[in-house]
């Protein structure tokens, strides 16, 4: 199947007044329903509980405390989802509510677990309305956005593509609410720093993100090898008329090689306890010979992290050069760092590998 992640706005679907426009929402579920019809396995990542919750709530702004924000979502999740049964139910589609933290994708089991269930309901031609569960996420474990959050999906779900569905018309050169002098930015083949400039920082009343989240959760994407386009939400059809080969918003172009599923949680999923640092002769054979990270190769480290963790692997100019899952405890290897692999077990009394971190388990950056 040819599978793709459409990712919606709490500005798309309401506002701190209104609540939530279900109109826009019935819209929505009649693209998706055609999508399906052409053949695509949609997965959908939407907002708008906490902006639900905030109109029955008869709160007039975005909630700042962590509690009135999850007390919001959970009233308004409900309102949400039945706004997509009504939506879907209307083309004869069925959805299904799937809750998710940080912890379910830096978790490999729960990672798998996830993807199980989503590539499940799928194959039975059921949507998947995707959402943070901000009723129980703190800052140790929310996306910030969904914008990340609809990243992360899209690599879960091996995604070709991701839409971004916006209130503006894509990525242009300037906020285009605030000068008439914006241009609409088309394709854009690399991510480079200039535009994620050009991206501002940006929000809505009732949204988290803004074009510059969207912006680095193209970077994750694409370099995922995932296409990702940026359009407008506010126009019905769009989406359809973006993949029937029309041109539309902005298109982010996929890197050529893509990374393996393991790869991308690795490189994605995984959170990275510590860093270590390497040696110049270390950063060579990563970089250039393919190689595993051997003890003699670490010079220090930062950081309290266990076996099977995530780590980064920096040069001497601090630059991230490699993430990989470490055989040994941040404890172990500031015994071991630096002594030859022949060493290791008189060292520690045990040898669980020749590698720091063997080269299937890392992923050069």
């Amino acid at each position: 199947m040819k599978r793709i992640v459409v990712k919606i706005g709490s500005n798309i679907l309401a506002d701190e007044k209104e609540g939530l426009d279900t109109r826009r929402i019935s819209s929505i579920a009649s693209d998706i329903s055609e999508l399906q019809n052409m053949g695509y396995a949609v997965v959908l990542v939407s907002s708008g509980a906490v902006a639900a919750g905030m109109k029955k709530l008869g709160l007039k702004e975005k909630p700042k405390d962590v509690q009135l924000k999850q007390a919001a979502a959970a009233v308004g999740q409900s309102s949400l989802m039945w706004a997509y049964e009504k939506g879907f139910g209307e083309h004869g589609k069925k959805v299904a509510q799937i809750l998710l933290t940080r912890d379910d994708f830096s978790d490999r089991e729960r990672y798998i677990n996830s993807k199980n269930t989503l590539f499940t309901l799928l194959q039975y031609g059921i949507v998947p309305v995707i959402n943070e569960n901000d009723t129980v996420a703190t800052d140790e474990i929310k996306f910030g956005d969904n914008d990340h959050l609809a990243s992360l999906v899209a690599g879960l779900v091996e995604a070709e593509r991701l839409v971004i569905l916006s209130d503006v018309e894509g990525l242009c050169s300037a906020d285009p609410r605030k000068s008439n002098k914006a241009v609409l930015i088309k394709t854009v083949d690399e991510i480079t720093s200039g535009i994620e400039a050009s991206a501002g920082a940006a929000g809505s009343a009732v949204g988290t993100g803004g074009m510059y989240s969207k912006i680095l959760a193209a970077k994750k994407a694409v370099n995922n090898g995932i296409t990702v386009n940026i359009i407008s939400g506010k126009k019905s059809g769009l989406i359809i008329s973006l993949l029937k080969g029309n041109s539309h918003g902005t298109e982010f172009r996929a890197k050529k090689e893509r990374l393996s599923s393991r790869q991308g949680w690795i490189v994605y999923g995984s959170r990275a306890k510590g860093t270590l640092h390497l040696d110049s002769g270390a950063v060579k054979a990563l970089l250039h010979g393919g190689k595993s990270l051997l003890p003699s190769g670490v010079v220090s480290l930062d950081g309290n992290f266990e076996t099977g963790d995530a780590v980064y692997c920096v040069d001497s100019a601090e630059k991230r050069i490699a993430k990989g899952i470490t055989n040994y405890s941040s404890a172990d290897i500031n015994k071991i760092q630096g002594r030859k692999t022949s060493e290791i077990e008189k060292i520690l009394g045990y040898r669980y590998s020749d590698e720091i971190i063997h080269r299937d388990n890392l992923v050069v950056l």
